[in-house]
């Protein structure tokens, strides 16, 4: 299978004082994510950052040297690629700890990363960041929030929409509170024309699934990009807003062709 992938990413401050989003667009190796930093002036920008940067070292370094020794264990029952998302955000995980220090003892961050290979896509996520897939124009969530509010909403207590629910912003998991965080993942197969958003609550919090929908699915992927987080500040968002647009294009063939702008 031939594969295509074109990405683009757009990140803004928002109404908020400073950006603690940040994303990544490693196109080599098909690995793309958005991370939401916690912390405030007490080190979100740098545990969103230092994530980023830790994720992109590691594809980089297993990329340069497939033989490289990993920091964990291979575990036998996932897929090498479900391993290597494992790996990478253990990692950063790990990387946010040891710079937990003083000032920066409370930082942390969610991160949803995609991975594309071959035919089929590895998704790895902590917090409330999301990963969803527009395709034949039916946008599906893929990602499941990691929050009090859809731990509340499994355990069957009745809610208000999110919006209007007084701890929205309160996340079970993430990237930094405690040793060895593992993602939770998914792997799914790829269909020619799939289209995939990573962005941070700052934009999903702010739109409904069908503008969301209607947004990603009526322009070329830049535009796209640029109309979901204005129609997001546009809707009264107060947190920084994140998106990564992802298409990807399948033909058969032997290699895989990866881009991005």
């Amino acid at each position: 299978m031939r594969i295509t992938i074109h990405a683009t990413g757009r990140t803004i401050t928002g109404r908020r004082r400073r950006n603690e989003d940040a994303f990544l667009l490693a196109p080599e190796a098909g690995v793309f994510a958005v991370l939401d930093g916690m912390g405030g002036y007490a080190g979100g920008d740098i545990a969103s950052s230092l994530a980023a940067e830790t994720i992109t070292h590691f594809y980089t370094a297993i990329a340069v040297d497939p033989e490289a020794t990993w920091p964990f264990a291979i575990d036998l029952n996932k897929t090498l690629a479900q391993n290597r998302v494992d790996a990478a955000i253990r990692l950063a995980n790990r990387r946010i700890r040891a710079h937990r220090l003083d000032h920066h003892e409370a930082m942390g961050s969610t991160v949803a990363l995609l991975s594309v290979t071959s035919s089929r896509v590895v998704l790895g996520h902590l917090g409330d960041s999301r990963i969803y897939r527009l395709r034949a124009g039916e946008l599906t969530q893929l990602t499941r929030d990691h929050s009090l509010y859809e731990q509340l909403r499994a355990g069957g207590v009745e809610l208000p929409p999110l919006a209007e629910f007084i701890h929205a912003n309160v996340i079970t998991r993430a990237l930094g509170p405690i040793d060895d965080e593992r993602p939770e993942l998914a792997e799914l197969e790829l269909e020619p024309g799939d289209r995939f958003l990573l962005c941070t609550d700052g934009l999903s919090g702010a739109l409904e699934p069908e503008r969301i929908a209607a947004l990603l699915g009526d322009s070329p992927r830049e535009q796209a990009c640029e109309a979901l987080i204005d129609a997001a500040f546009a809707a009264g968002s107060r947190d920084n807003i994140t998106a990564v647009v992802v298409d990807v294009t399948t033909k058969p063939g032997h290699w895989a062709q990866l881009g991005a702008q």
